[in-house]
């Protein structure tokens, strides 16, 4: 049976064979978990208490840099999102979260939110956990 991709075919992985895609995917969720849980203490910020928020945007995340080259912010609708991933603003972390600590995804918290859980950490399990898989 042919796996079908939920994810639009982008020049950057426009050639890769579904097991190509699967490994850059591996590696890319691996990255990005790391990433978002090296960051989240960095910046005393939390994930949200319902972990299948932070789960689905790490996927995103993941999916945008195999897809694009780059970790474009995967919660916003972009004309071109070629074109907004070289011009950086939306990259994450992008500029509001760097800037003021407001993360449109709710993948980083501040303390104060409503819906800032307690963990600082998770694991690429979870994330696959609450994602179904790759």
């Amino acid at each position: 049976m042919e796996k079908i991709l939920c994810t639009p075919v982008h020049a950057k992985d426009a050639n890769m064979s579904d097991e190509e895609r699967e490994a850059a995917m591996e590696k890319a969720l691996k990255a990005m978990t790391a990433f978002s849980n090296k960051y989240v203490q960095n910046t005393n910020t939390y994930y949200c208490e319902d972990k299948s928020v932070p789960a689905v945007v790490i996927k995103g995340l993941a999916e945008h840099k195999v897809t694009l080259g780059t970790p474009l912010c995967p919660c916003r609708f972009y004309e071109d999102k070629e074109k907004e991933a070289k011009e950086g603003y939306w990259n994450c972390p992008c500029v509001p979260m760097r800037e003021r600590h407001e993360c449109h995804c709710m993948l980083f918290l501040t303390e104060d939110n409503d819906f800032a859980g307690e963990e600082q950490n998770i694991s690429v399990e979870d994330v696959k956990k609450f994602c179904g898989g790759l």
